[in-house]
């Protein structure tokens, strides 16, 4: 971890001294000392950083450098934060009120030259240690190659090998269930593919038609009947917020009364299982109903009811099925294909170690996804015998040599997931904002920081480290989790480099929860980041006194409340925020009450990425934010009483995602016009909500046009009102170079004469959703023989359009998914009903 701490630092060191503030070029001397010694230092760290586990001098030695790295990362801040309070006052007499201040300028002199004597030190005891120094720098210029090789998903992570016949088995014993309700057990050791089989016989589209409801519950290892039962309503889409267990149980038993159900339990450990026989009793019984459980200890499944001839135990893959699985993720690049021999033979020798577990053999393939010559072959041969011999877990030997052989920047990201609980399902965005909001993403010019954070997340989704949850209509990752044994190892790695600890002492990263303890806030200068990890229909209750700590950690860079419910208004606890200047990304997405930003929030001039999504109490934006000239994300999303944006927001130069942005109408002086967004040339994702014909004037219809960057465009007219809003729309044109276009309570009974394929020649995904679209323009159809390049079309809760799919072949002819629901006019398209997905029948097909 300490290969990613220096690597972090230098970055952001590197920028700083470009920037030449006059405080940071006081020190210039001893922060390019700094920079030389550690660059010196790179080549034997990741060494270093494998051999402290077992070294215990070694690790002593590599946790006093982190902790000099991170205490030269803040001093740097510091700096910063100097020179723009120096550069303020310089402007006129209020020089002679407020002099340089020399106290800082002596501490921190002393410090930094502190600092570069022990580091100076470090590098002398290290180098008698005999680390290996060897083709570092070939690795370090792979590593960068890599980042742009593979910025996106290389295969498809719903693929499964070797386990139709398991999936057959059950489903064959689910079709024969009658009396009761009949219980299925899937035991075996971790890594075998439990839950992966589960997870086949839930989604089955037989299966799907057979049950009328189904519900699928991760039980965790700090198991809670309520919880479960929470779990079990939001399946049957119940909120169930403020039931008791009582409640709970006789509401699932009036859902669940009269249809055949099935319950998949994942993942149970514990050997008490009073809490299932409460829930079963309340359960109604016959019809054909089932529950699977999946767990590795076969004792607790004959404890839940399960009998010897419903027990399935997984086998280890064969022979040839390891070798499939793994050519499928080791050679995605070429299709799954090997077109080197010789890397056949070293492959073939590595999955043989496997020992024909599927996570084992997902970790390897996606770490030698990453290496193409015969040298890194054997040398990961070499490393995956070595970590056998110490450990004959073939999964956690994968695993950790996996993690051993990150990149140093996507060992910050990776760590990250050691904060969420057990079987938590994680937002990517949030995310890839606290990668960017960190500095864990290492930026390059010609990328923006959003797309650099999205090669990261797809750094560890292509390395199997990360498992894909629910991905959008194109197939784009929208939330993720990890397996448990993956969870292990992050824990257990961040708890070594105090990243992360359960007992949140001492560490620079915690999650925030209802029961937090103030003990781990209070007086913690270490904290770089607080973020709200709940799951899935879960929300933090913060009482004041925890709170009120928030603004108390002074070198916090990522501040994350999201989901979170306060005593008070949220703008009276967070009237010190601006003593967090440090502070890079700031969320209070969908908190309560959040009526308007505190006042002090005018200080965060380091802000890139401002999340307020979700907020239906926000009246208005204060005008300063403006300001923050450094902010890169601001999501208004989903704020209901939001009315506009405040005049002036052109001047966000670097905004790379606006999201529900809101233009002024002609009366409101105060707001921000849509003639603003042609200065955000930086936008790669913009999200509008328009409903007002005056909210675009005549000269106002080319704002988006120039807007080059822009891949992702959402138009959205809900609530609209007035016909005049139809006609401004036919000219608001998008710029050619958008990906992805999202129309959402289209008003009009026609579609925009733009949505053509000679205006939007790069569009690969098209969404359209609600609204009273009956009919698309004849320019849609194409002219001249052009036809879209499209992928992807979703058409959703459209119950006017008429659209013939003849048609849509012919001028779609890349058209690989299509997702329709209620839209009963579709004539002749040959698509079949796949299954019930949030409220509706949804239509799918999928042509390779």
């Amino acid at each position: 971890m300490v290969d990613a701490v220096v690597t972090v630092f230098l970055e952001r060191l590197l920028n700083t001294l470009v920037e030449e503030g006059r405080v940071v070029n006081e020190f210039r001397d001893r922060f390019e000392n700094l920079q030389k010694e550690l660059e010196l230092m790179q080549s034997v760290l990741k060494d270093a950083d494998k051999r402290k586990r077992k070294d215990g001098t070694l690790h002593t030695i590599m946790g006093n450098l982190r902790e000099l790295i991170y205490e030269a990362e803040d001093i740097l801040a510091d700096c910063q934060l100097q020179s723009r309070e120096d550069d303020r006052l310089s402007n006129g007499w209020l020089t002679c009120i407020h002099p340089p201040n020399l106290h800082f300028q002596y501490k921190t002199g002393k410090r930094l030259r502190e600092i570069n004597e022990k580091i100076t030190k470090i590098k002398q005891d290290i180098s008698y240690l005999d680390l290996s120094n060897s083709n570092q720098m070939g690795r370090r210029d792979a590593h960068n190659d890599q980042m742009s090789r593979w910025s996106s998903p290389v295969y498809d992570h719903t693929q499964v090998v070797g386990l139709e016949g398991d999936t057959q088995k059950i489903k064959n014993w689910l079709f024969e269930a009658d009396d009761g309700i009949l219980a299925i057990g899937v035991v075996g050791m971790g890594g075998l593919g439990k839950t992966t089989i589960a997870q086949k016989v839930f989604n089955d589209r037989e299966i799907d038609d057979h049950f009328e409801r189904r519900m699928w519950i991760s039980v965790s290892q700090t198991l809670d009947e309520v919880q479960i039962m929470r779990s079990m309503l939001r399946n049957l889409g119940d909120a169930s917020i403020g039931d008791n267990q009582g409640e709970l149980l006789k509401k699932i038993n009036q859902y669940l009364l009269g249809k055949r159900f099935l319950i998949v339990m994942d993942d149970v450990w514990g050997l008490d299982v009073n809490w299932w026989r409460r829930i079963y009793e309340g359960l109604p019984k016959g019809n054909g109903s089932s529950i699977i459980i999946t767990t590795r200890i076969e004792e607790v499944a004959r404890k839940m009811g399960v009998t010897e001839v419903r027990i399935h135990r997984p086998k280890f893959l064969s022979k040839d099925d390891s070798w499939l699985l793994f050519r499928k993720i080791a050679f995605a690049a070429t299709g799954g294909e090997c077109r080197h021999p010789e890397l056949e033979n070293v492959g073939t020798e590595i999955v043989q170690k496997c020992k024909g577990l599927p996570l084992a053999i997902k970790a390897i393939g996606g770490l030698l996804l990453y290496k193409s010559h015969y040298h890194e072959w054997r040398q990961i041969a070499g490393n995956f015998r070595d970590e056998l011999a110490e450990n004959d877990d073939s999964v956690m030997a994968s695993l950790q040599l996996s993690y051993d052989e990150l990149p140093p920047y996507l060992k910050s990201c990776f760590l990250s997931f050691s904060l969420y609980p057990e079987d938590c399902v994680i937002k990517k965005e949030q995310l890839v904002h606290w990668w960017i909001g960190e500095g864990f993403v290492p930026l390059r010019i010609g990328r923006s920081s959003t797309e650099a954070g999205e090669g990261c997340f797809s750094g560890l989704t292509n390395r199997c480290l990360v498992e894909v949850v629910d991905k959008t209509y194109n197939g784009t990752i929208a939330t993720c989790k990890i397996h448990d044994m993956v969870r292990d190892l992050v824990i257990k790695m961040a708890g070594d480099d105090a990243f992360f600890k359960l007992n949140g002492i001492g560490c620079r990263h915690l999650a925030i929860c209802s029961n937090m303890d103030q003990k781990k806030l209070t007086a913690n200068q270490k904290l770089r980041a607080l973020l709200s990890t709940t799951k899935t229909g879960e929300v933090n209750r913060i009482v004041s006194s925890i709170a009120n700590k928030f603004s108390e950690c002074k070198y916090l860079r990522v501040l994350d409340l999201c989901k979170s419910i306060f005593e008070v208004p949220l703008t009276n606890l967070l009237y010190q925020i601006g003593d967090l200047q440090h502070l890079t990304y700031l969320s209070l997405s969908n908190t309560h009450p959040l009526i308007e930003l505190p006042p002090s929030l005018e200080k965060l001039k380091n802000l890139q990425i401002l999340d307020m999504s979700y907020c239906q109490n926000l009246k208005m934006l204060p005008p300063y934010l403006i300001t923050f000239k450094k902010l890169r994300v601001l999501d208004v999303s989903h704020c209901g009483s939001l009315e506009y944006l405040p005049k002036g927001l052109g001047r966000l130069s670097n905004l790379e995602v606006l999201m529900g942005f809101r233009p002024s109408r002609l009366g409101q002086l105060g707001g921000c016009r849509i003639a603003e967004l042609r200065n955000l040339t930086r936008l790669r994702t913009l999200s509008l909500h328009l409903t007002q014909g005056d909210e675009i004037e005549d000269n106002e219809v080319n704002a988006l046009v120039n807007l080059q960057e822009l891949e992702h465009l959402t138009i959205s007219c809900f609530d609209s009102q007035g016909n005049d809003l139809i006609g401004k729309l036919d000219r608001l044109y998008p710029p050619p170079e958008i990906y992805e276009l999202s129309l959402a309570f289209y008003p009009g009974k026609m579609s925009p004469v733009w949505l053509n394929p000679i205006s939007l020649p790069m569009l690969r995904y098209l969404s359209i959703s609600s609204g009273n679209l009956a009919q698309m323009h004849q320019s849609f159809w194409g002219e001249d023989n052009s036809v879209w390049k499209i992928e992807a079309l979703l058409l959703e809760s459209l119950s006017e359009l008429g659209m013939d799919w003849s048609m849509i072949q012919n001028v779609m002819p890349s058209l690989r998914i299509v997702n329709s629901s209620w839209c009963p006019d579709l004539s002749a398209f040959p698509i079949e009903e796949i299954g019930f997905r949030g409220g509706v029948w949804t239509k799918e097909e999928q042509r390779n």
